[in-house]
């Protein structure tokens, strides 16, 4: 029972998280009051947001906590992309959205292909805007989702309580097809980790607003998947040390950033630089492996095509090799120096 706090007619927050004598599964950390939260409407403005961003700490730790089954999913992942394999995201509200984000959010920053991680809210298109009532209850529509799937892809479900019924559909029907299932929640007793190979919990706690896991349960799941899809383009090639050489240069600042990150890449002065990628026709990846390796450009586009566009395979086959030199090039670093990344040092 409820005691009430001082000096107030309300009932102080209950720590008991599942009926007694009822046998059901204990109540989602995410759906419980938070005693660190209570009395939030009796704070000033900046009160509040003294009570969220201390209550926000807990994410860094959830989230580092999962790290080491996190890097095995990306594992996982990564082989299976490199078969032709796809991953998937299935989510209701925020989760659905998160996932959403997440995959739409890799072609512009990695040059991932369409259809390669793909993000799925109950509801559709319209629910990423606006709620869809219900959608989250249909495990008839997150088995359709899930039943596209095939042996070779990844399917990840995304609910803070992890029992979402279209996650639960989806994973079932993935899992069913040979897919590999992964479960992410904020509830270490999710009732859908038995549908799933794998479950990686984040645990949260309790919210600031009772079941409101926009926040740090959103939180966590935000920085999981910013974490998993990076690592995963990592691991695919698609960066090269710590730049962003799969940018997709569709305005003006993203073709200045080529620039400078050829700049950087290869130090050359500007000029140099919009030269080679104006020869380039404008690719970053080809302009990087030219320079190092004074290849032709179309020699080095080829070269990127038969190693699934990784900068670092491309320039240690063409310098292994000794690639036909192209005389037109603008100068790059010299290949005897101490910066000359060379087989197996060059970054990802």
């Amino acid at each position: 029972m409820s005691s009430t706090q001082p000096g107030s007619a309300r009932p102080s927050p209950s720590s008991e998280s599942t009926p007694a004598g009822t046998g059901r599964r204990p109540l989602s950390p995410t759906e419980q009051r938070n005693p660190a939260s209570s009395g939030l409407d009796d704070l000033d403005t900046l009160g509040v947001l003294k009570v969220l961003n201390a209550q926000d700490h807990a994410v860094i730790d959830a989230v580092a906590a999962a790290l080491p089954q996190l890097a095995e999913l990306v594992d996982i992942a990564a082989e299976r992309m490199r078969r032709g394999g796809r991953v998937h995201y299935f989510g209701a509200g925020t989760s659905g959205r998160l996932g959403v984000l997440d995959a739409s959010e890799l072609l512009p920053t990695f040059n991932l292909e369409p259809g390669r991680v793909i993000g799925h809210i109950a509801g559709g298109q319209a629910a990423l805007v606006n709620a869809v009532e219900n959608a989250e209850d249909s495990g008839a529509d997150g088995s359709a989702a899930g039943a596209e799937l095939g042996p070779d892809d990844v399917a990840i479900g995304i609910a803070a309580s992890g029992s979402t019924p279209y996650v639960g559909g989806a994973l079932d029907a993935a899992r069913a097809n040979g897919a590999h299932t992964v479960l992410i929640s904020n509830n270490p007793h999710a009732s859908l980790a038995e549908k799933a190979a794998v479950h990686i919990v984040l645990d949260t706690g309790p919210e600031v607003i009772t079941g409101s896991t926009r926040l740090k349960a959103g939180t966590a799941q935000k920085l999981t998947l910013n974490g998993f899809s990076t690592a995963l383009m990592v691991a695919l090639g698609r960066t090269w040390d710590n730049l962003m050489v799969s940018v997709v240069a569709t305005n003006a600042k993203l073709r200045e950033r080529t620039v400078r990150i050829l700049r950087e890449a290869a130090d050359l002065g500007d000029a140099e630089a919009r030269a080679l990628l104006e020869r380039c026709d404008g690719d970053l990846k080809t302009a990087i492996v030219v320079s190092f390796t004074e290849a032709a450009p179309a020699l080095a586009v080829s070269t990127l095509e038969t190693h699934d566009g990784s900068v670092k395979a491309a320039i240690a086959e063409l310098v292994t090799a000794g690639a036909p030199t192209d005389t037109g090039q603008a100068s790059g670093p010299d290949s005897s120096g101490p910066d000359t990344p060379g087989p197996g040092t060059v970054g990802a």
